[in-house]
């Protein structure tokens, strides 16, 4: 058993690294913005991985660089704008680059809950006697115009495990902050252009349980989810990528029946 780096360490501020892939994301990047600039911790970075963008995506972001320059708690923001070969692409150029402790993705349109988000987790870490692999928490669902819509309807269970991804992705990507120094040994699967998150989350659970360390439930709703993301787009194309990786990971009988479950609820609600 690997034991915990943080274990018998002395105790710095925790810092969190949030990760914003962008690419001509202009009508949505804002709120993304507001949230992690109204954070009323400081120890945040904040990395935008932009796709070379041809809209003001990079104008938005270089405002929001000289906002944060006089604000009254700072963050560190930086951008990294190039051409990439996807979205999994770039989220492994932001995992190469962050310097927090934690490292949460935050896509474009998505944002933190409320202003006290980040030092409410960082509260919950420091209470701790060892810093956990994950922290995670609820997510609630909102419109193009941020209106609140719904509570995800999968809920994270208190004691998460590798093997309750087999219902599906209990967590939320943007509700799951894992430890950097684990989530840069676990880069995203370029295989998968849909659903590479489903697969990065289940390998930096089961690589926690085999070291012997925590996954934390912060018992908050950490993200506000954009109803229209990428993987809503192509719901189909993504359902098929999360079939392969279910299979791969608990084996072609647990993933077709999950599936075959899931077909069965599409039409019990009509």
């Amino acid at each position: 058993m690997n034991p915990d780096p943080s274990a018998g360490t002395v105790r710095q501020p925790l810092k969190f690294s949030v990760i914003t892939v962008t690419c001509n994301a202009a009508s949505l990047i804002g709120r993304t913005i507001r949230s992690v600039e109204e954070q009323d911790y400081p120890a945040v970075e904040h990395l935008i991985i932009d796709g070379n963008s041809s809209d003001n995506t990079l104008e938005l972001v270089h405002r929001y660089m000289e906002r944060n320059s006089i604000a009254r708690v700072k963050h560190e923001v930086n951008c990294l704008s190039e051409p990439d070969s996807g979205i999994y692409d770039a989220m492994n150029k932001g995992l190469q680059m962050c310097t927090g402790r934690y490292v949460l993705f935050l896509n474009a349109g998505d944002s933190l809950h409320a202003p006290g988000t980040l030092s409410r987790l960082a509260a919950l870490v420091q209470a701790e006697a060892s810093q956990p692999a994950v922290i995670y928490g609820d997510t609630d669902i909102v419109a193009a115009d941020g209106t609140f819509l719904r509570h995800r309807r999968l809920a994270p269970p208190a004691d998460l495990k590798s093997d309750d991804f087999r219902q599906g992705m209990l967590v939320c990507h943007q509700a799951f902050l894992a430890r950097t120094d684990l989530a840069k040994e676990t880069s995203y699967d370029m295989r998968y252009r849909f659903s590479s998150d489903y697969d990065w989350a289940i390998r930096v659970m089961k690589t926690a349980e085999a070291r012997g360390q925590r996954l934390l439930y912060a018992a908050v709703v950490v993200a506000d989810y954009l109803s229209q993301g990428a993987t809503t787009r192509y719901h189909r194309r993504s359902l098929f990528e999360r079939l392969r990786i279910m299979a791969r990971h608990y084996g072609w009988g647990i993933a077709l029946g999950e599936h075959l479950w899931f077909v069965l609820r599409i039409f019990i609600k009509k």
